[in-house]
């Protein structure tokens, strides 16, 4: 479900602090290597509450007297929650905070305008490098999915980094061809739908259209499955 595991960046221009963006799981070796990797830490940020991005929370926190800050409070410590369309002054640079909900309610990415020729965009698990993130129902929703595609496509070929997988080159272009997944899978369903009857479940939707999927994601799909029934019953 993690791909290769959950990335943890480290925000910096070289001199002084840094921000963290989601320590990730508890384990006291990773913990330390981005303390390694980051000197002294002067903020931490979490994209969304799923424990391979929060789980850590208070031990780093522990480890670095940093302030942690989220969307929702139950993931902030020593500070306030984050708000959509903040920016933020740490660590030499300026960080955007974007909203942008569907794959949970309280999904943020990070922009970094200041990075490279275009900037880039931490983009939690709402893009994934080499996959097709899942949406949390009933927490997250397809509606507020297809609203923060178009808000990360606008920024056109800023680099991605997400919290699974390699990074990508263009969100414009990432955000086009995950939209067109998605409405490609949305057409599978209703098709389903308008040849089983309107009564058809998640599984018997999943038999048909997520037929090949390994069963370590089924959990998952049947999640977003459940996510898309919702979103074409309106």
């Amino acid at each position: 479900m993690t791909l290769q595991g959950t990335n943890s960046y480290v925000i910096g221009t070289g001199h002084g602090g840094s921000v963290v963006v989601d320590p990730g799981p508890d384990i006291p070796e990773h913990l330390e290597a981005i303390l390694a990797a980051a000197g002294e830490v002067e903020l931490v940020l979490f994209t969304h509450w799923h424990s391979d991005h929060t789980e850590s929370i208070d031990r780093f926190l522990a480890m670095t007297g940093a302030p942690a800050r989220a969307l929702r409070d139950d993931f902030t410590r020593n500070a306030e929650p984050l708000r959509d369309g903040e920016q933020i002054e740490a660590a030499g640079t300026t960080l955007h905070i974007l909203a942008t909900p569907g794959h949970t309610s309280d999904s943020v990415s990070i922009v970094l305008p200041e990075f490279g020729e275009h900037g880039a965009i931490l983009t939690g698990d709402t893009i994934l490098g080499g996959s097709t993130t899942m949406i949390d129902h009933p927490d997250g929703s397809i509606a507020d999915f297809l609203d923060s595609l178009d808000k990360i496509e606008a920024l056109g070929d800023a680099k991605i980094f997400p919290a699974h997988g390699p990074a990508i080159d263009s969100a414009a272009q990432e955000a086009q061809k995950i939209r067109v997944h998605r409405q490609q899978r949305l057409a599978q369903i209703s098709t389903v739908l308008a040849e089983n009857g309107e009564s058809a479940d998640v599984d018997e939707i999943l038999a048909i259209v997520y037929a090949d999927a390994p069963e370590r994601v089924k959990a998952a799909a049947r999640q977003s499955i459940a996510a898309q029934l919702r979103y074409l019953q309106g």
